[in-house]
C-alpha cells in the first residue's frame, strides 16, 4: 500500500493501469465467492440436519443487524452535526454538472421494495452465480439444502462432494492470496494517482475516520465484551483481511478468507455460511455511518438547514433504503442518491461533491463492515450454541501471545 501511494504520487498517469491490477485481484477472488457460499450453506445445513435452525438464525441475524445499523446511523448523525465539516463550504451547485451522477441516478430509480423482493430469487439456478448476487446464492443454497435433507442417506455422496469442492476452492484461494499485495498496491496507486494526496474535502474524510473509530469503541467493543469476546484480539486475528479491504475498498476480496478463519475459530459451518453472506447484504455498519455523515455534510455544504425532525426522518428513510440496495453492486452512492431523492430536501446534484473522496471514505467503511460482520457471526453463533468456545478462546489467545512475542523481540 505504501509503494502504491508512492507510485500514484510520482506517476499519476499510471492510475488506469494500476486500477487494472486491483480489479484483476478482486475478480479472481470474487469468481469463487458464490461457490463457497453454496457449498458452506448446503454442507452445513445438510450435515446438521436441522431445518428449523435456518429460520431461527435468520430472524436473530436480521434483528441484530437492524439494531446495530440503527446505532451506526445515530452515531454518524451525531458526529457530523457536532463537527460540521461542511458548514463553511457554501457550494453553488449552479456551476456543476450532473453528468457524473447520471449512472447512479438511473440505478437509484430502479430501487424499490418490490424490486428488492424480486431480486432475492434468481432468474435461473445458474444466474445467481453468474450475476454475483450473494443473496440469491444464499436463497438457492437453502432450498437445495432442504431438498438434500429430504433425500436422507441417499444424499450423503453429494454432501461429501460439497465438502471436497469447498476444500479445493480454499486451496485455490490460498494461491491467489499471494497476489493480495499487488492488488492493494494497484488500488492505492489508482486512488492517489487519480485524486491526489491532498483534498479540499479533507475535513469530511478526517471526521468520517474518527466516526468509524468511535463506532468500533462505543458499539462493537461493548457487544464483544458482553459476549466474552476480545475485540482487539479479533481485529488482530483478521488484520490481513482488514488491510486488504482498506486497500482495495472491496469486501468481496476477503470473503473466502473470513469463512475459513471464522470456521477455524470454532464457529459452526452452517452459521458462517448463513450469517456472513447475509451480513454482507444487510449488516452495513460502516456504510450506514457513511450515509449519515455524507447526507448531513452535503446539507451543510449547500446551505440546507435541517431540523432535528428532518434529520430523524432522514434516519428512518436510511434504515429502509440501506436495505433496499442490498442486491446492487457498489450500492453506497446509488443508495445515497435514492435517499436524497426520497427526502426532497437535500439537492441530489450535491452528491457530485463527494465523488472525488468516495474511494477514501469507502476504504474506511468497508473495513468497519468486515469487522462488524465477523463479530456478528461469532455472537450469533454463540447465541445458537453453535460455537466451540474453547477454540475461540485458544485462537484469540494465540494471537495475543504472538503479538506479545513480537513486541518483546522489537524491544530487544
Amino acid at each position: 500500500m505504501v509503494l502504491g501511494a508512492l507510485i500514484g504520487a510520482i506517476w499519476p498517469q499510471t492510475a488506469p493501469w494500476m486500477s487494472t491490477l486491483a480489479d484483476l485481484f478482486i475478480r479472481l477472488i470474487a469468481m469463487f465467492v458464490g461457490i463457497i457460499i453454496f457449498c458452506s450453506v448446503v454442507h452445513g445445513i445438510a450435515t446438521v440436519r436441522e431445518a428449523r435452525r435456518v429460520g431461527r438464525v435468520a430472524i436473530k441475524a436480521l434483528i441484530y443487524f437492524e439494531v446495530v445499523t440503527t446505532f451506526a446511523l445515530i452515531i454518524g448523525l451525531a458526529m457530523i452535526n457536532l463537527l460540521g465539516p461542511g458548514r463553511r463550504m457554501h457550494v453553488d451547485l449552479g456551476t456543476g454538472s450532473d453528468a457524473a451522477l447520471a449512472p447512479y441516478m438511473h440505478t437509484a430509480s430502479e430501487i424499490s421494495a418490490s424490486g428488492f423482493l424480486m431480486s432475492l430469487v434468481p432468474r435461473t439456478a445458474f444466474s445467481a452465480f453468474t450475476d454475483g448476487n450473494a443473496l440469491q446464492v444464499v436463497f438457492l443454497s437453502v432450498l437445495f439444502a432442504f431438498g438434500l435433507l429430504a433425500l436422507g442417506k441417499r444424499g450423503d455422496p453429494l454432501i461429501a462432494l460439497m465438502e471436497i469442492t469447498k476444500e479445493t476452492v480454499f486451496k485455490i484461494i490460498g494461491y491467489i492470496m499471494w497476489l493480495a499485495p499487488i492488488g492493494a498496491m494497484g488500488a492505492i496507486a489508482f486512488t492517489v494517482g487519480k485524486f491526489g494526496v491532498g483534498t479540499s474535502l479533507g475535513a469530511l474524510v478526517a471526521e468520517f475516520y474518527l466516526t468509524c473509530i468511535l463506532f468500533v469503541i462505543l458499539i462493537l467493543w461493548p457487544i464483544a465484551q458482553w459476549n466474552g469476546i476480545d475485540l482487539w484480539a479479533l481485529i488482530r486475528y483478521i488484520r490481513t483481511e482488514l488491510l486488504i479491504v482498506f486497500g482495495t475498498s472491496s469486501s468481496e476480496s476477503v470473503f473466502p478468507q473470513l469463512v475459513e478463519k471464522l470456521t477455524a475459530l470454532g464457529c459452526d459451518e452452517s452459521i458462517v455460511g448463513l450469517i456472513l453472506p447475509t451480513g454482507y447484504a444487510f449488516n452495513h455498519d460502516g456504510t450506514c455511518l457513511y450515509f449519515a455523515a455524507v447526507s448531513i455534510f452535503l446539507a451543510q455544504a449547500t446551505g440546507v438547514d435541517l431540523s432535528l425532525t428532518q434529520q430523524l426522518g432522514l434516519l428512518g428513510i436510511l434504515l429502509v433504503t440501506s436495505k433496499g440496495g442490498a442486491g446492487v453492486a457498489g450500492s453506497a452512492i446509488v443508495v445515497l442518491v435514492s435517499t436524497l431523492a426520497a427526502t426532497g430536501v437535500i439537492p441530489v446534484a450535491a452528491v457530485a461533491l463527494i465523488l472525488g473522496v468516495h474511494r477514501l471514505l469507502s476504504s474506511a467503511f468497508v473495513a468497519v463492515n468486515i469487522l462488524g460482520n465477523a463479530l456478528a457471526t461469532i455472537v450469533i453463533g454463540q447465541w445458537e450454541g453453535a460455537f466451540d468456545r474453547k477454540l475461540l478462546v485458544a485462537g484469540l489467545a494465540e494471537v495475543n501471545s504472538m503479538t506479545a512475542a513480537r513486541s518483546a523481540i522489537s524491544k530487544r
